[in-house]
């Protein structure tokens, strides 16, 4: 970890706690833009402003850098903030209407920030549950909204993504939490089956929603951040969520329930390394949280994880190369899952399975037999991505994939036993 990533991480930190940093030595303007890349890079540029702007090194700094920091911020924190307002119009209709909808992520871990319209969100998502799906699709065509892909055929899919021409909200709504195609984390899916039937009630912005319970709410953010790091990785921000929440209402939480999940889905040491993060960057208070010695007692070395997702960005997208990189480690671990050996590589990179080709290709359903056709698309469109972008290349894309199936390894994600 170089020193920007730790002033970045330390302006993080002062942000969660409604405070500022005190830099008093000035930072070069080369400093200044590593900090801005890596805000934008993990989707926290209010936060980081927030901590940043009133400190002597900003006060001193080239005013088109400190600048371009608030123009950004007011942007997103402006955009948010309608997000936000009509997310909650569209929540109560929806409620009106005598459906059933429990919010995860979204509006639930913005709450938790001091300056909630400073966690940006992309999307907000619903789940319903399986016997009120189709009549929650018409609800939300009726408020104004439209299917992204009209193609799609949502009696078969487990998540439609609803767009808007009237604003910029954005809504996943969930049959099933995770794809239940994917042979990497499908079987996720499992521990949330009897969610509904504990929903509890969270004040949000004058407005009471539902959700899942603490235990399962706490446990779902932990499996959200595992999936995506089982794709190309994740971002500090998921870190951010998890630790506000535990701080919050990990006092409500079955810690050893969750402990015992985690092992199942070869996820514990991921999990005590995020908390470690949470605790000696962040704010994460084991004490208030309650977390208990179970957890604290698990030996396991933080940094090569945070070095990742520092590097990797929101979700890993930090580069092309790293996003096709997920070919590979999603096809390590569902080979674990199956008893074979990983490491085919570039063959399974190219070729995945019937299963994992139907989560990208809706028509793949109801002519499975056009898997070919599919597959020569996505080399298609993957060789337009290389020949558009100099910085992108199959064999980076490999190399990273292959070191961070080494980094599975070490977190035990692979290479386990049962």
């Amino acid at each position: 970890m170089n020193s920007i990533e730790e002033l970045f991480l330390h302006a993080l930190r002062a942000s969660l706690k409604n405070e500022s940093v005190n830099w008093e030595k000035p930072l070069s303007e080369t400093d200044w833009n590593e900090l801005y890349r890596l805000s934008e890079m993990h989707s926290v540029i209010p936060l980081i402003y927030d901590a940043v702007y009133k400190c002597s090194a900003a006060q001193e700094a080239e005013n088109r850098l400190i600048e371009l920091f608030k123009i950004r911020s007011i942007k997103a924190v402006s955009a948010q903030a309608v997000k936000t307002d009509w997310f909650m119009r569209l929540y109560r209709r929806l409620r009106e209407a005598g459906l059933s909808p429990a919010v995860v992520k979204g509006v639930v871990c913005r709450s938790l920030f001091p300056n909630p319209d400073y966690r940006i969100s992309s999307d907000e998502d619903i789940v319903v549950p399986q016997e009120q799906f189709s009549r929650c699709c018409e609800a939300i065509t009726e408020f104004g909204m439209k299917i992204s892909k009209p193609e799609q055929d949502i009696n078969l899919a487990d998540e439609v993504t609803f767009v808007s021409s009237n604003s910029p909200l954005r809504i996943e709504l969930h049959r099933r939490l995770f794809p239940s195609q994917s042979e990497a984390y499908g079987e996720f899916n499992r521990f949330f089956a009897d969610s509904f039937e504990n929903l509890i009630e969270l004040p949000v912005q004058e407005t009471t929603v539902s959700t899942m319970n603490h235990t399962d709410n706490l446990f779902y953010l932990i499996c959200h951040s595992f999936k995506h790091f089982l794709h190309s990785g994740f971002g500090i921000r998921q870190v951010c969520d998890i630790t506000l929440y535990a701080n919050a209402y990990g006092k409500y939480a079955d810690w050893h329930r969750i402990l015992e999940n985690c092992r199942e889905i070869k996820a514990d040491l991921f999990a005590a390394a995020v908390f470690k993060i949470g605790g000696k960057y962040l704010t994460f208070d084991s004490r208030a949280a309650c977390y208990g010695d179970e957890w604290s007692g698990i030996e396991v070395d933080e940094l090569p994880l945070l070095e990742d997702l520092l590097s990797g960005g929101i979700y890993g997208g930090s580069s092309l190369n790293r996003k096709h990189s997920s070919g590979i480690t999603l096809n390590a671990v569902a080979d674990e899952k199956k008893g074979k050996k990983s490491g085919k590589g570039i063959v399974s990179s190219l070729f995945p399975p019937l299963k994992d080709m139907q989560t990208r290709y809706e028509y793949l359903h109801s002519a499975p037999f056009l898997l070919p056709a599919a597959w020569l698309s996505r080399m298609v469109k993957y060789g337009r991505e290389i020949s558009e972008n100099e910085n992108n290349s199959a064999s980076q894309a490999m190399k990273i994939g292959r070191d961070r199936v080494e980094l599975f390894k070490k977190y035990g994600v692979i290479g386990r036993g049962l």
